[in-house]
This record gives structure tokens, sequence and C-alpha cells, in this order.
């Protein structure tokens, strides 16, 4: 409900994976963000750790902002626990671990123990707020699809990962498993490659995948402001099981679309930077198509996701 155009300076409201604030009298902007995934340091705080910078990061990178500092919110329970000291060691470690490969300092930060109830802790949830630079503000890149008729890409490659993710808490009711592995090389590559596609204004949308997977950042990149955009997709899932496939929340991995006379040139940055790159669709028409798995008119999952939270007050009784 906070007042996100106070002083008239935003340029990408929220809604997006980072928000951005002008600077008056320049051309530059600030891309924001703010991230943790508190399964994955439950069940694996070092790579929680790692993976909750890395994230920020490429929230910011995906705008065509160079993440510049970050603050962390450290939330633990009891540090008389043997166990939570281990979960807080192994975060720091993992956070730690991420920013000197991808050279962000930790200028400020806080820590909260004891947040416990009824003796049960909570998860281990190290909040990182990031901020980046944005050179230029009229070069900068939305999640969201723009025009019909452009090709959509993958950054990046899917694994047969579900431990610790969306998929198996809702549908299987299991916090299991191990998290992503995350290859932090391979990471930056994905940004630098993304940063300077966007700064060279060929992106019309660039968007992260996490929590949910392939599928569910395809949604959400439907959902433009301007229009709902459908798209019909096929990507290439060797092996790997259907559920996987769509909702594997494998790391590293950036959903872009631009026109189709951009794509060598969109291939040639990837390749330069050596991030693995892979054409998997085109946007257009009312509903997204997925491998022949999914077939759903963008009305309908819109509904759906613009919804929930109401109907879960309302389920909920309260």
């Amino acid at each position: 409900q906070y007042d996100h155009m106070v002083r008239t300076d935003t340029v990408i409201l929220p809604g997006s994976d980072s928000a951005v604030i002008r600077i008056k009298g320049t051309k530059k902007g600030l891309a924001m963000t703010v991230d943790c995934n508190s399964r994955y340091c439950y069940l694996d705080p070092f790579t929680g750790g790692m993976i909750a910078v890395a994230e920020a990061a490429r929230n910011i990178s995906v705008t065509g902002a160079t993440p510049l500092a970050l603050t962390d919110c450290l939330n633990f329970g009891s540090p008389e626990r043997p166990e939570v000291m281990w979960q807080f060691e192994n975060v720091i470690k993992g956070i730690r671990e991420a920013c000197l490969k991808l050279g962000i300092p930790v200028i400020s930060g806080n820590v909260s123990f004891y947040n416990e109830t009824s003796g049960t802790s909570v998860y281990p949830t190290p909040t990182i707020g990031m901020v980046g630079l944005l050179d230029d503000v009229t070069r900068r890149a939305t999640q969201h699809f723009k025009d019909e008729g452009d090709i959509i890409a993958l950054v990046g490659i899917t694994k047969d990962e579900l431990g610790g993710s969306e998929y198996l808490k809702i549908v299987h009711n299991m916090d299991r498993g191990m998290p992503p592995s995350i290859d932090m090389d391979i990471e930056k590559k994905a940004h630098d490659a993304c940063r300077e596609a966007v700064r060279s204004g060929i992106l019309k949308s660039a968007h992260d995948l996490s929590e949910g997977g392939l599928a569910i950042a395809l949604a959400e990149s439907c959902f433009s402001p301007n229009g709902l955009i459908g798209a019909v997709v096929e990507v290439k899932g060797g092996t790997l099981r259907p559920d996987s496939l769509l909702f594997g929340e494998s790391q590293s991995r950036v959903i872009i679309s631009f026109a189709a006379k951009d794509l060598k040139e969109v291939e040639r940055i990837c390749n330069k930077h050596g991030a693995p790159f892979e054409v998997i669709g085109k946007t257009g028409g009312s509903v997204l198509k997925i491998n022949g798995l999914i077939e759903t008119p963008v009305e309908k999952i819109f509904t759906a996701w613009k919804g929930s939270f109401k109907r879960y007050i309302g389920s909920s009784g309260l």
C-alpha cells in the first residue's frame, strides 16, 4: 500500500524483478530488489545463502543494472540451539561466497534471533536487499512480453532439480530434498550477457527464473500491464520428467524476448559471455502453450494469480 510514486521518480513500478528509481538531473537510475528463499536455507544453509544473493543480483541484472551493494536481514531461531547456530554460520558463509564471486559488498545489515513459537524456530531467512546502478534509464528491461511475434529464448540450463521447490510444497506438501545447485561462474555469465543485451537496446523483456520454475516465469511474462500476451513454447527437455521441466527451479536462468531481426545479435552476446542460449518459442495469441503439457488461456491464469490472496483470506475465515 506504500505510495511508490513519491517524488515522481519511479521508472519501473512494483511488479517486475526490480523497481527502478531515476536520479533527477541525470540519465542514471537505481534498481532495487529484496530476495530470499527460506526453504532453500532450511534444507541447505550454505547453498541457500548463496542463492539469496545470486537471485537478488539476477533481478538487478535483468533490468540492465549493475549490482552495487547489499544489506542483509538475518532472521533465525534461538542461537542457544546448536542447529540454529550451524544454520547461521553456514548461511553467512554462503552469502560471503556469492558476494566474493559477484564482487558485491555487504554494506549494512542486522541479525534477529529468537524467532520462535512454542519452541519451533522459523526457517532460516537471510533476506537480501540489493541496489544496482543503471547508467541510462531509457535502456532498461522489465519481465513482461511487449509485442506479438517476438522470439522467446532461455538463457541457462534446466536440470532435474525439484528439491525445495514450490511444486513440491504446494502440490505434494513436502519441504524435502536438496535445493538446486548453483555455479557462481555460470551465474555471473548469465548476468553479464543480460546486462549487455539490455543496454544495447535489443531486449524487450528479461525475467529471471526462481520460485515456480519455467512455467511460472513464462506465465508471469505474459501478464503485461498493457494487455495480456500469450506464448507458444517448446523447450528441449531431454530425459527430464515433465514436472521437472515445468517446475524445477534450476538457477542461473533468464527468459528473454526480442524482435526476430535481433536474434543473431542476442545469440552473439550470449556466446561472447559463455551463457547457454536456446530459442524456445514466440509470443502471441491469448493462450500459453508449453511443450504440449500446458495449453491454457492467459486470462484464466491471470485471474487465478490476481485473485489468489483474496481467495486465501476468504477461505481462512480472517
